[in-house]
């Protein structure tokens, strides 16, 4: 475990993608490139080391009005049972609104992305490594009309060890750049 306070860098064990023409990579500082992805799957980012994570990310989508979703893996495995529930707000142009979801088979993890706009998000992970039902909180920021502001929080039920997670867009595909930080108290 690093000796100093603070955030720290992880690189992923592996990565894998999925959909028709897409491409990732590993950077030499650890973060992930990617491009065209139906799915992104970071392969050993958590662990005993940190109890935290922070996911940091920057992208766009191929389609209008998607979100970013996330699954939990362990061992190249997604968590994809009905174990998911989250509630969002979502802030653009004159509308507001929010919803919860329950019995989901992913989380609500990143805000609208759409195609060739400005989009990230940062997600806080707290525990996803520990045997316990793992929660996230994250706030993104979309540049379709003007600015598009989104906050969302989801938990996992189950009391799992997971050492990854999969991101994935709720239609079409995304590109850009992801990192993955340990917070160490």
């Amino acid at each position: 475990m690093p000796n100093k306070n603070g955030l720290h860098l992880i690189t992923p064990t592996s990565i894998a993608s999925t959909g028709t023409g897409n491409s990732s990579s590993i950077n030499t500082n650890g973060s992930v490139t990617f491009s065209t992805c139906a799915t992104l799957s970071l392969n050993g980012v958590f662990s005993a080391d940190y109890d935290n994570y922070m996911v940091v990310c920057r992208c766009n989508g191929s389609t209008t009005a998607a979100g970013v979703n996330a699954r939990f893996r362990v061992s190249g495995t997604d968590a994809s049972g009905s174990n998911y529930t989250w509630q969002y707000l979502y802030a653009g142009s004159t509308t507001v609104e929010g919803a919860r979801e329950s019995s989901q088979t992913s989380l609500r993890f990143g805000p609208r992305i759409i195609n060739n706009l400005r989009d990230g998000f940062i997600t806080n992970v707290y525990g996803p490594y520990l045997a316990q039902p793992t929660a996230v909180r994250g706030v993104g920021v979309c540049s379709e009309s003007g600015a598009v502001l989104q906050d969302a929080a989801g938990t996992h039920s189950l009391s799992t060890s997971y050492d990854g997670v999969t991101l994935l867009p709720t239609s079409g595909t995304f590109t850009g750049r992801v990192a993955v930080y340990g917070m160490r108290n």
